[in-house]
């Protein structure tokens, strides 16, 4: 019997992809909201920041989550100063 088995195998591929999805699952869920916010609040204005003058206080990250999906929500106050009112432009075009 153990012949027939053989021929029956899944593949490694689907496995291990089925696995990866797994372990990627339960790191995410292990990740608490605090640390994740925290770590986009830092990653989104070094972003921003490499084009725009902004104020790190006035960066605001927000993650809603809901049963079907979460929100990720960003508020970012950009000066009037001539430098951004260029950089807005520019970035328009």
């Amino acid at each position: 019997m153990k012949l027939f088995n053989f021929f029956n195998r899944r593949a490694s591929a689907p496995v291990a992809r089925e696995r990866l999805q797994i372990l990627l699952a339960h790191e995410r869920a292990s990740v608490s909201n605090s640390n994740l916010v925290a770590l986009l609040h830092r990653e989104v204005l070094a972003a921003v920041s490499k084009h725009i003058e902004i104020d790190p206080d006035k960066v605001e990250v927000k993650l809603r989550e809901g049963d079907d999906m979460s929100l990720l929500e960003i508020d970012i106050e950009i000066s009037a100063s001539a430098s951004a009112r260029e950089a807005i432009a520019d970035a328009a075009a």
